[in-house]
């Protein structure tokens, strides 16, 4: 058994790291979380951490209900890649043209494309059931019934903090110097939008008014509260999934522009912010994975480290202790306040060595050192999945 148990809880939680090792605030609602009633138990991911409400890297089965907080509010965030058919012999010596490239195609940060993407005409993008999604936009809570405009010039963008788009190479094996391509985003400010919204709705319900916590406040199944967020979130995961999806398409006309006759392989896709309605133990329950992945027998995930450090393709082993789940990355070891005030732009451009980025203050936040090291997650996890593919970057945009 790789786990251990955390005591004084009314659901088994589950704990893939060691316990004393947890923040205290962690630890506090990691044990909030067990003593819901609805909760049938947690499974707590080695990169986890203090997050609003529910940790991030939590995994939390509910019976007939659930809660907000434990998913995010950047509803759908999750990673997409492709191997393509270039090595890194390929690859220019200096890789900032490419880097300039990939910037002028996908706007980062606030920006969003001046017009929306005409999907019809990107290559390689699916083109099933477009009409229909932007028409189940009018079915949305009406508070974001102006954000339609919005929404349409935010999908096929990345946005800040940690989203990233990389360039990778692939480092062992016999597909060792294989160029990857991949992205980390999500729902953008429409699912923060809607997320804020059924959030502030949960806390303000009756049933919710003892709990030690009211960030964790839930919707209960057979309510009109629960539909509508049901509803609305899974418009927000379908809406990550196709920003997703459209900037990976973007991303590899940049590379079909520069490198003429690459191939690319089929996509990894995986949310790490969601709910999915699951079977485990017998029980039909509402699966929230804040901070992981699903990592079902033989299911193909992404985990990445920082942006200096690389990532894994990982295959799922199906462990049903973790409700068949892995961690979605490295997991921050320090706040990002905390990371600005104990690291310099000299410490970011030591620690990206090698690595075309943004090396200045703004992105200070997100250098290696506030992360834990990816070696110790993926070895603490290792019943959870098996490494398909080990990568490092040698291009990273950040917003």
């Amino acid at each position: 058994m790789s786990y251990e148990l955390l005591a004084g809880t009314a659901a088994p939680v589950r704990v893939w790291t060691d316990v004393d090792g947890i923040e205290a605030q962690a630890l506090g609602q990691l044990r909030n979380i067990g003593g819901l009633p609805w909760v049938r138990g947690v499974a707590v991911m080695p990169d986890v951490h203090f997050g609003k409400g529910a940790t991030v890297g939590s995994v939390i089965a509910m019976r007939q209900a659930v809660s907000p907080a434990a998913v995010g509010v950047d509803i759908g965030c999750g990673m997409s890649a492709v191997r393509t058919s270039l090595t890194v012999a390929d690859l220019p010596d200096n890789l900032a043209g490419l880097r300039g490239a990939i910037e002028d195609a996908v706007p980062v940060g606030f920006a969003r494309h001046d017009d929306p993407v005409d999907v019809r005409r990107v290559p390689g993008l699916e083109q099933d059931g477009w009409d229909d999604f932007w028409r189940r936009f009018g079915d949305l809570d009406p508070a974001v019934s102006n954000l339609r405009t919005r929404a349409r010039s935010q999908l096929g963008t990345l946005g800040g903090g940690n989203h990233f788009i990389e360039v990778c190479v692939e480092q062992d094996g016999p597909d060792a110097g294989r160029v990857w391509l991949m992205l980390h985003s999500g729902s953008r400010n429409i699912g923060k939008e809607l997320a804020e919204r059924h959030m502030a709705v949960a806390r303000d319900l009756p049933h919710n008014a003892d709990l030690p916590d009211r960030d964790l406040a839930v919707f209960v199944a057979g309510t009109p509260e629960m539909d509508a967020y049901r509803r609305d979130l899974w418009w927000a995961q379908e809406y990550a999934r196709r920003n997703r999806a459209v900037m990976l398409a973007l991303l590899c006309g940049v590379v079909r522009d520069r490198f003429p006759g690459v191939r690319f392989d089929e996509p990894v896709s995986c949310h790490h912010n969601y709910v999915a309605e699951e079977t485990h133990d017998g029980m039909e329950v509402l699966v929230t994975r804040k901070g992981a992945i699903r990592a079902g027998r033989g299911d193909l995930g992404i985990i990445p480290g920082s942006m200096g450090t690389g990532s894994f393709i990982v295959r799922g082993r199906g462990n049903p202790d973790a409700y068949c789940s892995a961690s979605h990355g490295a997991g921050r070891k320090m706040s990002r306040t905390k990371a600005k005030k104990t690291f310099s732009t000299a410490d970011l451009a030591a620690q990206t060595a090698g690595v075309e980025c943004r090396k200045d203050a703004g992105v200070v936040d997100e250098i290696p050192g506030a992360y834990k090291d990816i070696a110790d997650v993926m070895r603490r996890q290792r019943d959870l999945v098996e490494v398909v593919a080990h990568l490092k970057q040698v291009v990273c945009v950040k917003g």
